[in-house]
């Protein structure tokens, strides 16, 4: 093999490995969207604006093939789907960003080691395993702590209150995603240079300023990264979220106040688990996977807005394109 042939070889291998990635995604998206069209198609734009989820699969299950039943709305799984997961986004930001400073810039040097091991673990545990721990511990948690028959009984016209719900269903989110953001927040926190740091300190700022005022901005991008990518996984959630949400299309109502927290829910990739047995159905078989193809949507979306966020970080940090 000549030296030529040595050089280009790996260049054109990741050439070809990338054709393929990208060969496969194209594929998937089309899969997905041509096995969801015909309740597209039938559905047109109420199929994001409508609700009934529930009943429209007990009718489209029991349709025939002749003549199936192929209008959905889908409102109640998409709102189901973006309140649980900013919820979950939100206390887990919190959580994440705190731990991650604390890991970084106060822990000794060993226990950080130790930390970060531990972080990296968690973010490798089986969805599964966190339902079974939301099953067995957060629900009968909320549920003793929120609920109480007399609000069971007020609220017995709107839904039935029990301890699956749309907190239970963000709680446990928000221990699924919370070491996925610890870890790149990490990453990001340790690659401020300790330069910046230095200038605070010799301006007389305490330790909990500069990490406030110059570490996290400093780090914001990939923290901001860490974030989408924990809402990514947030959205496409299906298992965990499955066992502890509900498994009712119910849109939660404001008006309700607190108690709409305690309100069930069923997000799109948990409808897809629960309502999967109807399969046999070619309507309620379009109908999954038209909620499927919501979900790559917000994928999309979510990919887009990550390149967006670090295309604007780098213009303000004075790198080009």
């Amino acid at each position: 093999m000549s030296k030529k042939i040595k050089e280009l070889l790996p260049e054109y291998s990741v050439k070809m490995l990338s054709a393929a990635t990208i060969i496969a995604i194209v594929l998937i998206f089309y899969f997905v969207i041509s096995k969801a069209m015909p309740v597209i198609k039938a559905s047109g734009f109420g199929l994001l604006t409508k609700t009934g989820f529930d009943q429209q699969i007990r009718e489209g299950f029991a349709s025939s093939a002749d003549d199936p039943m192929l209008t959905f709305g889908m409102l109640a799984p998409i709102i189901g789907t973006l309140l649980s997961t900013l919820l979950a986004l939100l206390a887990a930001g919190v959580l994440a960003i705190g731990a991650a400073a604390v890991i970084c810039e106060m822990a000794p040097r060993g226990l950080a080691t130790v930390l970060t091991a531990i972080v990296r673990l968690l973010a490798s545990i089986p969805s599964v395993v966190f339902g079974l721990i939301g099953v067995i511990a957060v629900v009968p948690l909320v549920e003793k702590l929120f609920i109480t028959v007399d609000m069971q009984i007020d609220y017995l016209e709107f839904f039935q209150m029990t301890g699956r719900n749309m907190l239970s269903s963000a709680i446990v989110l928000t221990f699924m995603i919370v070491p996925t953001i610890i870890s790149l927040s990490i990453d990001a926190i340790r690659a401020v240079p300790n330069s910046r740091r230095e200038i605070g300190y010799a301006f007389g700022m305490s330790r909990f300023r500069v990490i406030w005022k110059i570490v996290l901005p400093s780090a914001r991008s990939g923290i901001v990264a860490g974030m989408i990518l924990g809402a990514g996984r947030g959205i496409g959630e299906s298992i965990a979220v499955s066992m502890v949400c509900g498994g009712t299309a119910y849109i939660p109502n404001i008006l309700h106040g607190f108690a709409a927290m305690l309100s069930p829910i069923l997000p799109l990739s948990s409808a897809i688990i629960n309502k999967s047995e109807a399969m046999s159905s070619p309507a309620v078989e379009s109908a999954l996977f038209a909620c499927g193809a919501i979900l790559l949507l917000m994928g999309a979306i979510l990919s887009a807005l990550a390149r967006l966020i670090e295309r604007r970080m780098r213009r303000r940090a004075g790198y080009a394109d």
